[in-house]
């Protein structure tokens, strides 16, 4: 018997409730004591098209996903037949019994590639092209069928309930299938309807009706479905108080609160919306520790251009200001994120990938605009550009950004992805207090050296610090122009050539500042042997994959160093190369084609990786596929280049 170890994997059609039935055993599995780490998986589509969830359950930390199921819960036919060859022996499928004659060409959900795929795989085993036999090939690879006929239980919970109109409610099939799961698994029911409350919260009295039908479906299970070669049991163990369970879009969020933004702008744009819905759900605020309310506003605009620009505005008038944005937002961003630049505006870019080009893949996920980020927009403006690499180092990364920007004045991309966005995991409680807040050079009154010799307030005051003393706009006294030209020490537009050299010198030279100040934990970090032959570079969410991976290999007796690079603008080029000192492998390993930090490495660093690493196909690297791409190096068998193709 396996005991709290194992990846659970429920699918529908979008709308069908997966991520409500996701989001209540992870949260079960939580109070419960357990670690967890899921990722969520869906097409660009409102309602209809196939959506899965995948959550491991450890009773240790983890921070990435596996490419096996242990248990398949399904309340659909599309998903057996996406999922059905990846049940482990030992492992269960829950279906809808309904469902078992359905053909693969009947699901119209099911794209030509994907269905070719399907029964190419099934004839190979000698079988038709229906969910029986999808099912049938499961089992004999040592799968355990439990099949639920839904509207048949949910008919009689109605009448159970003297409820007739019950029996309408389909939506209630995903906490029936989950319970159902959970039955089988021998899971606490006391957790489990901890769990359901919470997520239903905003509605007791539906947060009830899913009690009682999860305690329906759980008796049923418990009665009639057989619990014989099923080899995966939950068991709930002591909560730890310093554990949380967080979801990837709502930690930058948490972050920006703390750190004080007060205005955050935005246009709709999958991954980066759910950012700022977060805001806006809890724009009235309780100011930590200090007992007092606060609040954030949060405006829609009408595109991207509205947005940033909006959010300069923000800015200059002194508050924090943010903008959350995707890959085609921020394309559109590119000419005000110049004018920011020249007028040395702190202005925040939450920027959160997803694969492109052009509209590319919008719900999935990749790291390609590494270099966008970094050059984005005509001429040469200085910008830092930060990433975080998991959902805990994003809330605490959101206040460092503001920080950067304030105390640097220039903007600030802060890089995340939809896989960091769409998932959800145990980590330690947020600590505000870990990060303090930094304003940097901002005033509220003008002072004597802030002004030029005709006493005027010099925004721009050239000295031998390229940071000066930054007003708010509408301060007493402190006139001040800002251009999208080159301009003079006020702000009044200029194209002396000596003046020019001047003010592109200050603005670049706050680069080398910040290069020098920002603490060496923000510029990289070094994971595992600091002398291992075999060094990784990656950066961003990669770094779950990885650390797990490491954790099997060293368990193995294999040895390898990580570098996760965290400030990419301006880049840490002496620490890198101490870091990657003496190794006699170095493995690039990133979401995206190119190897973009592979890239950043051999112009800065000198040295070009041995090995590539990458994957491109819209899902996140697995535990699985990191781990036998570094074997390979490690025993010497690796290509140059690896492309990974896991996923459905």
């Amino acid at each position: 018997m396996i005991t709290n170890s194992l990846s659970w994997v429920i699918g529908g059609g979008q709308g069908s409730g997966v991520d409500s039935a996701a989001n209540i055993f992870s949260r079960a599995c939580a109070v419960g004591g357990l670690h967890v780490f899921g990722k969520r998986e869906y097409y660009s589509n409102i309602k209809g098209e196939h959506s899965y969830f995948t959550v491991r359950i450890a009773e240790k930390p983890i921070r990435s996903s596996v490419d096996e199921i242990n248990v398949l819960v399904s309340f659909d036919a599309e998903t057996v037949f996406r999922h059905f060859n990846k049940v482990t022996k030992g492992g269960a499928i829950f279906y809808d019994a309904n469902a078992s004659e359905t053909k693969v060409d009947e699901v119209p959900t099911l794209d030509d590639p994907a269905a070719r795929r399907i029964k190419t795989m099934l004839e190979k085993g000698g079988l038709g092209t229906t969910v029986n036999d999808a099912l049938e090939f499961a089992k004999k690879n040592g799968a355990v069928l439990y099949s639920m006929p839904y509207f048949k239980l949910l008919e009689e919970f109605a009448s159970n309930m003297n409820n007739p109109s019950l029996s309408k409610l389909t939506r209630m099939t995903n906490v029936m299938a989950l319970s159902a799961s959970m039955a089988l698994l021998d899971f606490d029911t006391d957790s489990l309807a901890k769990a359901i409350r919470y997520i239903f919260k905003a509605k007791e009295s539906v947060a009830e009706m899913n009690v009682k039908a999860a305690s329906h479906i759980y008796g049923y299970a418990k009665q009639k479905l057989d619990p014989a070669g099923f080899e995966y049991r939950l068991k709930i163990r002591p909560a730890d108080s310093n554990m949380m369970i967080v979801l990837g879009n709502q930690s930058s969020a948490m972050g920006k609160m703390v750190a004080g933004c007060r205005f955050q702008t935005y246009y709709p744009i999958t991954p980066a919306s759910d950012d700022s819905e977060y805001l806006e759900s809890h724009e009235i605020l309780d100011i930590y520790d200090s007992g007092k309310k606060g609040s954030t506003v949060v405006m829609q605009t009408e595109d991207e251009i509205a947005a940033i620009t909006m959010a300069i505005g923000g800015a200059l008038s002194g508050a924090r200001s943010a903008t959350a944005t995707s890959g085609p937002g921020f394309s559109l961003m590119a000419e005000a994120l110049g004018w920011a630049g020249i007028n040395e505006v702190p202005v925040v870019v939450s920027l959160y990938q997803r694969a492109g080009p052009s509209t590319g893949l919008p719900t999935r996920h990749e790291q390609g605009d590494l270099q966008f980020a970094i050059n984005a927009g005509h001429g040469e403006f200085p910008r830092i550009v930060f990433a975080s690499g998991d959902i805990e180092e994003s809330f605490y990364d959101s206040i460092k950004v503001f920080n950067f920007a304030d105390k640097y004045q220039m903007p600030v991309i802060h890089l995340l992805d939809k896989a960091i966005a769409n998932s959800v995991m145990t980590c330690k409680v947020f600590d505000p207090a870990r990060v303090k807040i930094e304003r940097g050079a901002l005033a509220t009154k003008i002072t004597e050296k802030d002004k030029g010799v005709a006493g005027s307030y010099l925004r721009f005051k050239l000295t031998d610090n390229p940071i000066t003393t930054r007003i708010p706009l509408g301060t007493e006294d402190a006139i001040f122009w800002n251009t999208g030209d080159e301009h003079t020490e006020e702000g009044h537009i200029t194209e002396d050539p000596e003046m020019r050299v001047r003010m592109v010198d200050k603005r670049m030279d706050k680069l080398e500042l910040a290069l020098k100040e920002i603490p060496d934990d923000d510029k990289a970090v070094m994971f595992g042997d600091p002398k291992a032959d075999v060094a990784i570079i990656s950066w961003g969410s990669t770094k779950g994959a990885i650390l797990d991976a490491m954790e099997m290999l060293e368990a193995e007796g294999k040895k390898v160093r990580f570098v996760q690079v965290r400030l990419l603008n301006p880049f840490p080029t002496e620490l890198v190369k101490s870091m990657l000192a003496g190794a006699k492998a170095v493995a690039d390993i990133e979401m995206n084609y190119l190897g973009q930090l592979g890239a950043l490495v051999s112009q800065h660093v000198g040295r070009a990786p041995d090995y590539k690493v990458v994957k491109y196909n819209g899902r996140p690297m697995s535990l699985e596929e990191v781990y036998n791409a570094v074997m390979q190096i490690i025993s010497g068998d690796a290509a140059r280049r690896q492309v990974l193709k896991g996923g459905t």
